[in-house]
């Protein structure tokens, strides 16, 4: 029996013995999401528990360095933690901006003070972290950002307004692109890590078409941060914020709009409100768009697994803007076509007559049309496409 046979045997019988019953079924909706955090809320005590124990193994981070708090697995481990997870249909034991996007930049920019003070809470669902980058007069030009901050003393005062702050109103800290050089663009960006329990900070939610506010304003006015949450070089954020954008894009398209196991689903909601045929969806144009779709995601899927082997080995590229861009389109085309086979009962908003499923899709329908703009918009993704993939140039 090989080696990773024996882990394999030791992974199953930690899930069968510490992961709680009720953790191994499909979620209902956003609200059994966890993002862990100090202002956490709990409805379920074994989603807590379940948190509890991924944490102390380090298993929400496997591949991270133990000493950080992470699982220490090599990538072919991990494969085979996320398999034993997937054969007893787990939940995810924790979402986390932290996971997917601040950890890997800090694991790679931070010192090692840093490191030891950040990574351990993200890992146990500790702390939950928002990203500021976006401005209202710096959105697809990120780097016209014009939030500032000035050292003062032992602490950097920063004054500024970002804005489609994700979870903002929830969470305890923001990772915040800063203008610390007002003389010159790229080069006077600096990152840093920013509390959000303090009297300079405040939110404000926007309101999607959806009826949800994920999304928020933040208003930063003389909110303050020890000038050891500078991460990186004085100046040299812009490399991180490239860098972190790129994890951001290549999590979110895996996670945020899904792509394992969505086009099942289809094919089961298809046969439901459309009928069958000798077991097929009896409609033949919906079972052909069924059909695509199926091969696209599957095909995509693929693509993520590689993409997922490249980063782990360090190798984030410019790729993960297809896989966004790609991602978003896909789910928003998969929206549009839940809705054509469902109908009547995908353009409720509320009533008894439509059903619970219903109500939720027509949501997730609107909701999904954001997915071109959040992560870099679809206009942003395909110029770094052109020209960082393809080395297209501007023609004079």
């Amino acid at each position: 029996m090989s080696n990773l046979d024996i882990f394999r045997e030791e992974v199953r019988a930690w899930l069968a013995e510490n992961c709680p019953p009720s953790m191994r079924t499909p979620m209902g909706n956003d609200e059994d999401v966890v993002w862990g955090g100090r202002k956490a809320k709990y409805e379920n005590p074994e989603a807590r528990l379940w948190l509890d124990r991924m944490g102390a193994k380090g298993w929400t981070a496997p591949t991270w360095p133990k000493e950080y708090g992470g699982g220490g697995l090599t990538k072919e481990e991990a494969a085979v933690l996320g398999q034993e997870l997937g054969r007893i249909d787990a939940r995810p034991a924790l979402a986390s901006f932290g996971l997917w996007m601040l950890g890997p930049v800090l694991l790679e920019y931070g010192t090692e003070e840093q490191k030891k003070e950040h990574l351990p809470p993200i890992v146990r669902g500790e702390i939950r972290w928002c990203q500021g980058y976006s401005e209202p007069g710096a959105g697809s030009d990120l780097a016209g950002l014009q939030t500032r901050a000035v050292l003062e003393g032992e602490d950097y005062v920063i004054n500024g307004q970002k804005v489609w702050t994700s979870y903002a109103d929830k969470a305890d800290a923001i990772f915040c692109l800063v203008r610390t050089d007002t003389s010159t663009k790229h080069e006077g960006i600096s990152f840093l890590l920013i509390d959000m329990d303090q009297p300079g900070v405040t939110t404000k939610p926007i309101k999607l078409i959806s009826g949800n506010s994920p999304f928020c304003e933040t208003f930063l006015d003389d909110a303050r941060t020890p000038a050891r949450n500078l991460i990186g070089r004085l100046n040299g954020g812009w490399e991180i914020a490239k860098k972190l954008l790129q994890h951001e894009r290549t999590n979110i398209s895996a996670g945020g709009f899904g792509a394992g196991g969505r086009a099942a689903a289809l094919e089961e909601l298809a046969k439901e409100y459309l009928g069958t045929d000798r077991g097929e969806i009896a409609d033949a144009v919906k079972r052909d768009q069924v059909v695509r779709h199926k091969m696209l995601e599957r095909a995509f899927a693929q693509t993520l697994k590689r993409m997922s082997a490249e980063t782990k080995a360090g190798e984030v590229s410019p790729a993960s803007s297809i896989i966004k861009y790609v991602a978003a389109e896909m789910n928003k085309d998969r929206m549009e076509l839940l809705v054509e086979i469902m109908g009547l009962q995908a353009l409720g908003w509320s009533g008894d007559y439509f059903s619970k499923q219903g109500l939720a899709t027509t949501r997730a329908m609107l909701r999904s049309k954001a997915n071109s703009i959040e992560g870099g918009t679809t206009e942003v993704n395909l110029n770094v496409i052109a020209k960082r993939v393809l080395g297209l140039r501007d023609h004079q």
